[in-house]
């Protein structure tokens, strides 16, 4: 092997080899491949996302109905149940907050966290979220435990 006989790897170079919009005598002057007219042949085309050639695209025909509330929060629910087995695995001592449930990757760092009533408790757990169902709260306390909302 030397310098004259190495070649770029199979499909790494894409060559066109014919040059457009370079004359009449290239074969591919005139319209340089664009066709005739329209926004496809001019300078200065893009399409638009959701652009289907004229068609009423898809996001316009199709009925809209309902509401959404702009100001709607998000919250990242966790049942008893999901509690109780982190426990028994050893990976939840005393106290349940952000940081803990984080650290386990059950919530992210911006994430609004809920606790639901699912399954039951039987740890004394002081637990810290933003909100608790009625269940939840009642099993928490029930167990010895305590539910603070931050």
């Amino acid at each position: 092997m030397d310098l004259s006989n190495l070649k770029p790897a199979a499909g790494s170079v894409k060559n066109n080899s014919k040059r457009v919009g370079r004359g009449q005598g290239s074969g591919k002057g005139g319209t340089a491949t664009r066709g005739h007219k329209g926004a496809k042949s001019r300078s200065g085309y893009s399409k638009k996302i959701g652009f289907e050639g004229g068609q009423m695209p898809l996001q316009r025909r199709v009925p809209k109905f309902g509401f959404t509330n702009i100001n709607r929060k998000e919250y990242q629910g966790i049942n008893l149940d999901t509690l109780q087995a982190y426990v028994d695995a050893g990976k939840f001592k005393d106290s349940v907050d952000l940081e803990v449930l984080m650290d386990n990757r059950l919530v992210g760092k911006n994430d609004l966290v809920k606790i639901l009533g699912r399954g039951e408790l039987k740890a004394k757990l002081k637990v810290s979220a933003h909100k608790f169902t009625a269940t939840a709260k009642a099993a928490i306390e029930a167990a010895g435990g305590e539910a603070v909302t931050l």
